[in-house]
């Protein structure tokens, strides 16, 4: 009896899950750079992140560039209408398609690692880190310079950026305290739990050369 409860529970379960095909293709129009429609499908590259159509990144010399939409044209320069190959992994929550990609037998999301467009996704797959590795040691791409991740960019944008902030991609926090001026980057420690007042000559930073000019230092973590 049991074995049979079991089984009536397995296929409840299996008739409720999203049903998709796992191998599909279909000509490429990118979206941003980890995301494209395949055909009449939208997906999200698996194991990759790319820089946010709105962010910004900072090149050595201090330039701020527009790194998302770089990335952009870079997956289309690279793929762009051309017919792709995808076996999907799974469904996300925003019910696009996670998928591997291929376009002639080239790895679509690799590809984009290798040429710096991309970062690899950790939190979902180490299967780009060497390819991700090799861009930075060229320097390449968003290794020119600093990048935030996209992750917490998205992060700082949907938790800690005041609609007062006028540039959106300024989201490095100057914050004054007993132990003087210190700025915070997306991701570290205690990022999240600064509150920036400008009544207190507080302030939003683009870049860290911009911070440090001010007279900020960085947060030890």
């Amino acid at each position: 009896m049991l074995r049979i409860c079991s089984l009536l529970v397995s296929l409840a379960v299996f008739a409720t899950a999203p049903v998709f095909a796992t191998e599909f293709s279909g000509r490429v129009t990118f979206l941003d750079a980890d995301t494209v429609n395949v055909g009449d499908k939208r997906v999200r590259l698996f194991g990759i992140d790319a820089p946010e159509a709105s962010q910004t990144c900072t090149k050595d010399n201090g330039k701020v560039w527009k790194c998302g939409e770089w990335a952009t044209q870079q997956a289309k320069r690279f793929f762009g209408r051309k017919t792709a190959t995808c076996e999907a992994v799974e469904i996300d929550r925003y019910g696009r398609i996670v998928a591997t990609c291929w376009v002639a037998g080239q790895d679509i999301a690799e590809k984009l690692v290798l040429e710096g467009a991309a970062l690899a996704y950790r939190r979902y797959s180490t299967r780009y880190i060497d390819a991700e590795k090799r861009a930075a040691i060229q320097d390449i791409g968003l290794w020119s310079g600093t990048v935030i991740t996209p992750a917490d960019y998205r992060a700082a944008m949907r938790n800690s950026a005041p609609a007062a902030n006028v540039n959106a991609n300024c989201v490095i926090k100057g914050n004054i305290s007993k132990n003087g001026k210190i700025y915070h980057m997306p991701g570290q420690k205690f990022y999240n739990n600064v509150r920036i007042s400008a009544s207190r000559g507080e302030q939003w930073f683009c870049t860290q050369t911009q911070a440090r000019n001010a007279g900020w230092r960085k947060a030890r973590q």
